[in-house]
């Protein structure tokens, strides 16, 4: 289960402005939240609605931080929320990737994965802490 902190009423803009570029950022995690386009458009539209709503005046700060921290929880993994809020990933992530960069020796010798930064690296552009 993953731990998510509460986003303060007076961190709402900062929050907004780094997910919206993260969601649309097609090198992000985000961009595919996780289980496909249709998902990611709705998580995008949902997100949009939150922005919307501030930056109208309709809801007041402490709503939309609500939202927002729901967003998060539904929307996001354990290691994004870690990257955004300004952490490094989980171990567990880090454990993972050499066992997998192992496996395959074809992409070893190209230098492939060097050239390019991973998804959390990526998104780590994005953070808000």
């Amino acid at each position: 289960m993953a731990v998510y902190g509460g986003i303060q009423a007076h961190e709402v803009e900062r929050w907004l402005n780094a997910l919206t570029n993260a969601a649309y950022d097609r090198r992000c995690p985000l961009s595919k939240v996780h289980g496909g386009n249709a998902r990611a458009r709705t998580a995008r539209q949902d997100l949009l609605h939150l922005a919307s709503a501030f930056r109208g005046g309709d809801c007041p700060r402490e709503t939309v931080a609500d939202g927002l921290s729901r967003w998060c929880q539904h929307y996001l993994t354990e290691a994004e929320w870690y990257v955004l809020v300004g952490g490094k990933a989980p171990v567990a992530k880090t454990v993972a990737s050499p066992s997998a960069v192992k496996l395959p020796a074809s992409e070893t010798s190209d230098n492939a994965p060097d050239s390019e930064p991973s998804a959390l690296d990526v998104l780590y552009q994005h953070r808000v802490g």
